[in-house]
């Protein structure tokens, strides 16, 4: 592996502890405006401090990130579906090699749909960008995205991770499930796991600690820290569990007393975003 690609994954996974905290921002590509992720200026821009790298579309990083950020660039580069269309796995590449290049991309992201009807465009998708980034030393972050028809058992990501890591991605996004283990143990890449739908702090937080106890490197977290009401403290209590092996109780202490800290600001901070998307 040459330098420059040892760097990027550098930046995305620190090499001090094999270990990596990304706050995931790109849910408007099929979802649109999100409930607290409506202006997502408002929404990123606090936790900026507290993540090692930020996931998200090419519109949102040019309308939403400052340039002068110096905040690793996880770009999602597929799409061209929405919630509202025919059939969700049917993604293509929507952004090119080079324009990825000019945003000073540290990773590629890509979702692939293993069992889906169109399996097939989504796998040959990852297969060429991997070629692609590989031509400029920037590595590719395969996300095993599931449907409604698909499970989550040890059985079918394994399976999913396994294709991923065999056409070449550097880095894989996937969910935690019983047995994760096995998951991880059948990946020669390094996983990081998807924080998923908004569940109560105490339970995302476990769903962190139990992801890392059991071999992920990191997580990709997003409804989980900014739906929270309280996003910054709840982005400090998962830095703790990924970067100073906080188990899930401690890592909630760290939340309730980092609540009671910041209880003005941030409550202040929600307020704005609603009352301005009310009107």
């Amino acid at each position: 592996m040459d330098w420059g690609m040892q760097n990027r994954l550098a930046k995305i996974i620190h090499p001090e502890d094999g270990r990596c905290l990304m706050l995931a921002v790109d849910h408007g590509y099929f979802l649109g405006p999100m409930e607290r992720l409506e202006v997502p200026r408002r929404a990123i821009n606090p936790l900026l401090p507290y993540t090692d790298s930020l996931m998200l579309t090419r519109g949102i990083l040019r309308t939403s990130v400052d340039p002068k950020c110096d905040i690793p660039i996880v770009l999602r580069v597929s799409g061209a579906t929405s919630i509202i269309g025919e059939d969700l796995s049917k993604e293509t590449i929507t952004t090119s090699i080079e324009e990825a290049i000019r945003l000073n991309a540290s990773c590629l992201a890509l979702s692939i749909f293993v069992g889906s009807k169109y399996e097939h465009q989504t796998l040959s998708n990852l297969a060429k960008l991997v070629d692609e980034g590989e031509k400029y030393e920037i590595p590719v972050l395969a996300v095993t995205a599931v449907g409604k028809e698909m499970g989550r058992d040890a059985r079918y990501l394994g399976l999913a991770c396994r294709v991923a890591a065999e056409l070449g991605a550097h880095i894989v996004k996937t969910y935690y499930c019983d047995n994760f283990e096995q998951v991880v143990e059948g990946c020669p890449v390094p996983l990081i796991i998807a924080g998923g739908k908004k569940l109560p702090e105490p339970e995302a937080l476990k769903l962190a600690h139990d992801a890392i106890t059991h071999g992920a490197a990191g997580v990709d977290m997003g409804r989980n820290i900014w739906q929270s009401d309280w996003p910054i403290t709840m982005i400090k209590a998962v830095q703790a569990i990924v970067h100073k092996n906080a188990d899930a109780k401690e890592a909630y202490g760290i939340f309730l007393e980092e609540k009671e800290k910041d209880k003005p600001s941030q409550k202040e901070g929600q307020k704005v975003v609603r009352t301005t998307v009310n009107h």
